[in-house]
């Protein structure tokens, strides 16, 4: 990089960086034009200009002195990564706003200042999902609040900015766990084995469709437990000791005995986007391991989302599997479980007794 305030004209490597719109590694600095009289950072998403009209500068205030005057677009004067949130969010917003397919990622990259490379790789790592990902979830969950409030397949379908049912199928059968028409019905035409038995933290109900293991719970009421089962699937054929739930039941009572020791078991879960990234982080917390709320939060890249991350545990579907328990207050204190506070400490204590050198909490 050049040094001093006076305008040199791009060299290979800064106009690179402006063609591509990033800054070479470890580079720091701004390119005026001067048929234009404005500078810009490298990323701006601006016509890119004649290299014969391109000067350099070492920094905005060079620019500055020169006469240059700050571009509108890429705001080279603020530091960098200032606004950072404040664009992906305004981001977030038009792909949560808009009742049509997502927008062109070349649109959302201008409108938050970025080239499209960068900005992908930007988005994705602020929020933890591809922006078209991201644009896949929000239909999704249009679609699920659709059907929840009583709309036909065929009006939710649009409703939630699909241009035709097979793309809704298809992420239906990844958020919803069935077809829209099935969950619309309440998984009428979806078959669920199920089974009850007593495991080391009392009674344990299993459940599981063809796809995987859908459901865990546990009580000390039998009558308690298949209501409950029955409430979340209330149009689906209920099958007790099914085979699909005797498939999986030795995993699942291994990990109510010694929690961390069993095999992986295929899942077939419903949830949001948002509660699936949350699952998938508790997955990871080895056993003999906790994380505070805050900590899960910022593992999945949204800091800010305690109580979400809170509400995800809360509505984890198979306790155990996806082990919700691990999570504790920054306090130190157990927080909320859904199954109680004794059984909750039960499975830390049993887990801290297995793998005493790693019982840790991080904040």
């Amino acid at each position: 990089m050049h040094r001093g305030s006076v305008a040199r004209p791009a060299d290979d490597a800064h106009w690179r960086a402006v063609v591509d719109r990033r800054p070479p590694e470890g580079s720091v600095f701004v390119y005026a034009v001067v048929t234009t009289g404005i500078y810009c950072r490298p990323g701006c998403p601006s016509r890119r200009p004649k290299r014969e009209n391109v000067r350099i500068f070492e920094g905005p205030a060079a620019a500055r002195a020169a006469g240059f005057r700050p571009c509108q677009r890429c705001r080279p004067d603020e530091a960098p990564g200032a606004d950072l949130a404040a664009r992906i969010a305004r981001a977030r917003t038009r792909l949560e706003d808009t009742a049509e397919a997502e927008p062109a990622l070349a649109d959302l990259a201008a409108a938050a200042g970025f080239s499209p490379s960068h900005f992908h790789r930007v988005f994705k790592a602020q929020v933890g999902l591809s922006p078209k990902a991201y644009a896949r979830t929000v239909r999704a969950a249009r679609l699920r609040a659709a059907l929840e409030e009583g709309a036909s397949v065929t009006d939710a379908t649009y409703e939630a900015g699909y241009s035709g049912p097979a793309r809704a199928h298809a992420d239906a059968d990844a958020a919803l766990g069935m077809t829209p028409s099935a969950y619309r019905r309440g998984g009428a035409g979806v078959q669920i084995d199920h089974v009850i038995v007593d495991s080391a933290l009392g009674r344990l109900l299993v459940a599981a469709t063809p796809r995987g293991l859908c459901a865990v719970a546990m009580g000390e009421d039998d009558a308690a437990l298949l209501a409950a089962l029955r409430a979340r699937f209330p149009n689906a054929t209920l099958r007790a000791d099914g085979a699909a739930a005797h498939a999986v039941l030795p995993a699942v009572l291994a990990l109510a005995a010694a929690p961390g020791t069993a095999p992986e078991v295929p899942l077939d879960l419903a949830g949001t986007a948002f509660q699936r990234r949350v699952w998938a982080e508790l997955r990871r917390i080895p056993a003999g391991e906790t994380r505070t709320y805050s900590a899960v939060a910022a593992a999945i890249g949204q800091p800010t989302a305690t109580r979400a991350v809170a509400r995800a545990c809360a509505d984890n579907p198979v306790a155990l599997v996806v082990p919700c328990h691990r999570v504790v207050r920054t306090d130190g204190g157990l927080g909320g479980y859904r199954w109680g506070p004794a059984r909750k400490r039960a499975l830390l204590d049993t887990e801290a007794a297995s793998n005493p050198s790693d019982t840790k909490s991080d904040s």
